[in-house]
């Protein structure tokens, strides 16, 4: 009976394709005169129309369901855990038509719907527009981002190992008498020392003379 079952799915499943791949190269006939541009753009606004739409039912349908139906309903198409993006753009979108946001490409709705805490005035601001567009939306956009302050370059001498514990690692010494390396190095090679240890040293003998506690004699 199982088997059978399968065999009816996979049959349907047939169809459905050749049903659609009918109507896809019959669609394609009646239109053959229709600019080709025009048509997709048409497209990529009836796609736009139609992710609000669907993402409009889906707000609706998880209130005028229990949170069981809801998942039910979902999980019997498939789409279970696909269903928060569509509800954010529901959220950011609420006070739209869908019509009214088909000039909008899909990536810019998703774009303005998962950051609309961000672009929260960008979608004030798309109310009071007269025609809603791709350009005016990206103009938008573009004046509500606030410029990159440069950070200050404040070199920091820290590193982390792996396990969280923190280190002191010189940068590279770039002298073209190369004194301090040849000096450092005969230190190791002579005295038998780390070169942490020199440099340990080194710094010790800096402070006291900043402190007052050691001073340079003629």
């Amino acid at each position: 009976m199982l088997l059978k079952t399968q065999e009816k799915g996979a049959i349907a499943t047939k169809v459905d394709r050749a049903i659609a791949q009918t109507h896809i190269e019959q669609y394609a006939e009646e239109n053959k005169s229709v600019d080709p541009k025009n048509f997709y753009f048409r497209a990529l606004s009836d796609a736009t129309e139609t992710i609000l739409r669907y993402a409009f039912f889906l707000a609706d349908l998880k209130k005028t369901h229990s949170k069981k139906e809801y998942k039910q309903v979902l999980s019997q198409y498939g789409f279970l855990g696909e269903e928060k993006k569509y509800l954010k753009v529901a959220a950011a979108f609420e006070k739209f038509s869908p019509d009214n946001l088909a000039p909008i490409e899909p990536a810019t709705i998703f774009q303005l719907a998962q950051n609309s805490n961000k672009y929260q005035p960008v979608l004030d601001q798309l109310l009071d527009l007269a025609e809603i567009s791709q350009t005016a939306v990206r103009e938008l956009i573009k004046q509500h981002r606030t410029p990159k302050q440069p950070k200050p370059q404040k070199p920091s001498i820290w590193r982390r190992t792996k396990n969280g514990a923190r280190y002191c690692q010189i940068p590279p010494i770039h002298e073209v008498d190369e004194r301090t390396g040849t000096t450092l190095q005969k230190m190791i090679d002579e005295e038998g020392l780390l070169p942490q240890q020199i440099v340990a040293e080194a710094i010790a003998l800096r402070l006291a003379y900043q402190q007052g506690r050691i001073k340079f004699v003629e």
